[in-house]
């Protein structure tokens, strides 16, 4: 699978692994500058999330219990 170039405006959003194959669970991330943006893949115009690039390290660690 080749990856092609993208405009700096057009994001390139994944589907987590873990998103359910029954099409009721996905979720999509985006990596961007220091940050992860997240949203729902089947409503994809709507509101996404910000996180930050460490709290997301933190979560996919397990390192989430402050």
């Amino acid at each position: 699978m080749s990856v092609r170039p993208q405009p700096a405006t057009e994001r390139a959003w994944f589907k987590s692994s873990y998103s359910g194959g029954n099409a009721t669970e996905c979720v999509e991330a985006a990596f961007v500058a220091s940050s992860v943006l997240v949203r729902d893949s089947k409503r994809p115009g709507y509101a996404h999330i910000v996180i930050s690039a460490e709290a997301w390290t933190r979560f996919l660690i397990g390192e989430c219990h402050d």
